[in-house]
């Protein structure tokens, strides 16, 4: 096995190949659980070695969220170990901020040097995987920073689950009918999958739960979706969207296309049409944007800020260097009009990590590389339970045959054999037995009951931690950033939901 650019060369040892995987997502850990196969001969004698930076301990996979959030799916079955899965590789938790690939080094910040204060550490590699995907893209919406949510995490998703039946809690129990509307109206930005599908699985969710409030009835429930452009879910086409469209309303949800939101300040959602809508709930889903380390790379990138690639899913005009997903601008060889990229969705994300790999692989072994292509199947969407829509193979689909094949497509997808018999057993259960009505959103802070307690002997303590404790009830506060949770590796803008299918 021959090195790209050996690190270990004390006299008496083999020089080891280092691997570096930047991402944990779709292509991160397909990409290293391939590896980890492929090379198994290489690593059992240590001549290679596989390290995986990422964010997370856990790989999510995203088209599962609007049903985690809905209460179809536990939040445990939507995320993947990386260390469970990937037990060949070094799994580093932590954030790539910078590379420098003309040294062949990465500028890593771990959880254990935040604590020791020692700032980040440069970790050599040999070979470069470059896949930390991507972000949402926010505009200068005022009091959007402030008050949205967004729907790209497992956080995100079971957070706005809890906020959303607390909204209902402070709906039923206000005597103040402004109060009252703003608490049961919910705004969605982005007509894409993440925000049609979040809407449609939390209004159904919603609209059951009201069952159980003695002064609600589902009709109280405004939900709103606002989208820029004249159609919602482009990729199913534009017979299948109108068809999601007709849908959405039949179920009196205010479909708004050609309509763009213009303010949020006040908690209280200003459209380009003039229409305003005092809210508690705003879900930002309009769009991504290539991750932010690959700015401070010394890669090549597109207009858009994606890291050009050749067909073989090397970077372009760089040796040792690959990459694949949202954040990379592959061309797309099955397009009838040259200079297409693949489009940035977890169809050909997936498809292009087993080239990836191989071609990793044929490369250290002195192989020819392949190169990718994959004519583009089609789409699903979930319009809810039992309602969807989808477009394969040139066949539309709708209602409930597109639900199941929505559901059968990615269940096929999810990695892991264990995590496809607990989702299909979830599944089971669901249809056996009620929906879980519980909100538990004082999980967002676990210590404030403690706090109050501890606190309630000394002076100023006590309405400190009760403050903390009752914002669990009010939804997102104003000094949380998007989503409610801390920043982190540049995902403190509102994320958009899941990727197309």
């Amino acid at each position: 096995m021959k090195a790209a650019n050996p690190r270990d060369t004390t006299p008496g040892t083999t020089p080891r190949t280092r691997i570096l995987v930047v991402g944990g997502g779709y292509v991160g850990m397909y990409t290293a659980l391939r590896l980890q196969r492929k090379l198994k001969p290489e690593l059992d004698r240590g001549e290679a070695e596989i390290v995986v930076v990422a964010p997370d301990p856990y790989m999510t996979y995203q088209p599962f969220l609007p049903e985690a959030a809905a209460g179809s799916i536990s939040p445990r079955h939507v995320v993947v170990p990386l260390r469970r899965v990937l037990g060949r590789c070094r799994i580093v938790i932590g954030e790539a901020r910078a590379v420098d690939h003309a040294k062949r080094v990465a500028t890593v910040v771990t959880l254990a040097t935040e604590e020791e204060g020692t700032g980040a550490v440069e970790l050599g590699y040999d070979e470069l995987v470059i896949a930390p995907g991507s972000v949402s893209r926010t505009l200068p919406v005022p009091g959007l920073a402030g008050f949205g949510i967004g729907f790209k995490t497992v956080e995100e998703a079971i957070g706005l689950r809890n906020h959303v039946i607390e909204q209902m809690d402070i709906a039923s129990s206000t005597r103040d009918p402004a109060v009252r509307d703003a608490a049961l109206t919910f705004v969605f930005v982005g007509g894409g999958y993440a925000g049609v599908e979040a809407l449609a699985e939390l209004e159904d969710m919603a609209r059951y739960t009201s069952r159980y409030y003695h002064n609600i009835r589902p009709e109280d429930l405004k939900w709103i979706l606002v989208e820029a452009a004249g159609r919602i879910l482009p990729e199913v086409g534009e017979e299948m969207g109108r068809y999601a469209i007709r849908e959405l309303r039949a179920r009196n949800i205010d479909v708004r296309l050609d309509t763009r939101l213009e303010s949020c300040e006040d908690r209280v959602a200003v459209l380009s049409d003039g229409s305003r809508f005092p809210t508690r709930t705003l879900v930002w889903t309009a769009g991504v944007k290539p991750a932010p380390v690959l700015a401070a790379t010394d890669l090549p990138l597109d207009e858009r800020g994606r890291i050009l690639c050749t067909a073989r899913l090397t970077v372009d005009g760089t040796d040792h260097a690959w990459a694949a997903g949202d954040a990379a601008a592959v061309p797309d060889l099955t397009a009838r009009e040259p200079g297409t990229y693949c489009a940035p969705n977890a169809q050909h994300a997936v498809r292009q990590t087993k080239v990836l790999a191989e071609n990793i692989v044929a490369s250290l072994r002195g192989r020819p590389l392949t190169e990718y292509a994959h004519d583009y199947a089609g789409s699903v969407a979930s319009l809810g339970l039992h309602k969807g829509v989808a477009h394969v193979y040139g066949r539309k689909i709708k209602g409930y045959p597109a639900w199941f094949m929505h559901r059968a497509y990615h269940l096929s997808r999810v990695p892991t054999f264990n995590r496809k018999a607990r989702v299909l057993a979830e599944w089971t259960l669901s249809g056996l037995f009620k929906r879980e009505i519980v909100s538990l959103g004082s999980l967002e802070h676990p210590r404030a009951e403690f706090e109050l307690a501890a606190g309630s002997g000394r002076s100023g303590a006590a309405p400190d931690a009760a403050g903390a404790r009752s914002g669990d009830a009010t939804g997102p506060r104003q000094a949380d950033p998007p989503g409610g949770s801390p920043p982190r590796d540049g995902k403190d803008e509102s994320a958009d939901g899941s990727p197309d299918r």
